[in-house]
């Protein structure tokens, strides 16, 4: 794959512009015991300048999420509330905090049917899909968001296979996938099986819990604002790096939490 340098930019805001200017992210996230990770992705989604958030959650989990993330609105997942979620998105988060269940499934395969917006496909629903044999069968733009062990899964691997070659490895789930792909980890790489981008920004701070569910909601509320999946894939990695590298500065890299980081990314975007 070719290697490309530098990052685009969000197009500067209109002063006419008004809420569904900037889309509507739907988020499918959070189970039992994994509340956080829907609000931390919700949250990011937000701080990422989408115009509406909504979180699909277990009834159980909205009262929470309500008081945790006041600015995004809830449904409760069914089947039903999702399909008319999903085609009211304009772009869809699905994985953080679902549990490898058959249920996240179901969910997953749901989404990959219905959408026709850029969906991203993070964490659990990476899991439910393993091994990936062949391309994800979708009508919507798809961007993969797997760590080494994620990866290693994707391709029937091990995560020091991966480490060993990540290009090699980033190059065959590109090719695998046919959609776009983030390897996460030190220097983060995305490609789309024709161009690939090498991250320089962030460092080991963010090796903490939910700073991935992060990284889905900023990359959610990209896609909705109208980039492109590869160019809101690298702009993505960029920002949340940087916004790892100025919480690092203030706080260092030992207490850094992936609650952090969403402020840091408003301060990081224009």
């Amino acid at each position: 794959m070719k290697r490309v340098r530098g990052v685009p930019s969000l197009p500067r805001r209109a002063r006419e512009a008004h809420k569904g200017t900037f889309g509507t992210v739907l988020v499918i996230a959070g189970s039992s015991g994994m509340l956080g990770a829907s609000v931390l992705c919700a949250t990011a989604a937000l701080r990422g300048g989408a115009g509406l958030v909504r979180v699909a959650v277990p009834a159980a989990m909205r009262p929470f999420l309500a008081i945790a993330v006041p600015c995004a609105t809830s449904i409760v997942r069914t089947p039903k509330t999702l399909r008319a979620a999903i085609d009211e998105a304009s772009a869809v988060v699905v994985g953080p905090g679902l549990g490898a269940t058959s249920a996240t499934l179901a969910v997953v395969r749901a989404v990959l049917a219905q959408s026709r917006v850029p969906v991203v496909l993070d964490a659990d629903a990476l899991n439910v899909l393993a091994p990936l044999r062949g391309r994800v069968a979708s009508g919507a733009p798809l961007v993969l968001t797997p760590p080494p062990g994620e990866a290693a899964r994707r391709r029937g691997s091990d995560s020091a296979a991966v480490q060993r070659d990540r290009a090699g490895a980033l190059t065959e789930l590109c090719a695998r996938s046919r959609a776009t792909v983030v390897l996460k980890g030190a220097a983060s790489l995305v490609g789309d099986g024709e161009r690939m981008f090498v991250n320089t920004t962030g460092n080991p701070g963010l090796a903490t819990g939910g700073s991935g569910d992060v990284l889905a909601g900023l990359l959610g509320a990209l896609l909705a604002q109208g980039l492109a999946p590869f160019d809101a894939a690298r702009l993505a990695v960029h920002v949340h790096g940087r916004a790892g590298d100025r919480v690092a500065k203030r706080l260092g890299q030992c207490g850094l939490l992936a609650s952090d980081l969403p402020l840091a990314i408003a301060e990081e975007l224009p």
